[in-house]
């Protein structure tokens, strides 16, 4: 991806193919960069000049989510009541797993395009550990669980979420599901 800033028409035709892009990727079909070329109608040379990889460009589209989960979770330590801020913190990560189909792809994906993408995850690792780490410090949460614990947990409630409800309830469903799990992470005051 270039890093130098665009000419105007070059900039027009970056935001044309993400747009592309991110209408392919909300309607479920998988990104390859001569279908992005065709559909918006700029040649192959130009989306390849931008994008090298259909990687690339799927975690250009993921960015602005990750960025956005990224702040919330940074916002989510400065909050002094450790259980509440954990679970805003899964809360914003699991409505942006059900709305938003870059996220899923990219954030499983063992390795990264872009070294942006890369140091997003690395935060959303980092925030959602420490936000462990203090919940079971407070004593709100189980303290056997784990940060390897949470992101498969996070991830069975989305695809639970997607697979068992319309689009439309798919939010409302996940947020039935999360918090199932985390009145079952949860210390309740008669467990010792």
């Amino acid at each position: 991806m270039t890093t130098a800033p665009l000419r105007k028409d070059a900039a027009r035709n970056w935001e044309r193919i993400v747009a592309v892009a991110r209408a392919l990727v909300d309607e479920g079909t998988p990104l390859q960069l001569n279908d992005v070329a065709r559909r918006a109608g700029l040649g192959v040379g130009t989306v390849y000049r931008h994008f090298p990889t259909a990687e690339a460009l799927l975690e250009t589209v993921a960015t602005r989510c990750l960025e956005r989960l990224a702040a919330h979770g940074e916002q989510a330590l400065a909050d002094d009541e450790p259980g509440r801020a954990l679970a805003g913190f899964l809360t914003r990560t699991i409505e942006a797993q059900v709305t938003d189909a870059s996220l899923s792809p990219v954030t499983a994906a063992p390795t990264d395009a872009l070294p942006r993408t890369t140091e997003l995850k690395r935060t959303l690792r980092s925030v959602g550990g420490e936000l462990l780490v203090r919940a079971r410090a407070a004593g709100v949460v189980r303290p056997d669980l784990t940060s390897e614990d949470l992101v498969p947990l996070m991830c069975g409630v989305a695809y639970a979420a997607s697979v068992h409800s319309a689009p439309a309830a798919r939010v409302e469903t996940a947020h039935r599901y999360l918090t199932a799990l985390l009145e079952g992470v949860r210390i309740r005051g008669d467990q010792g």
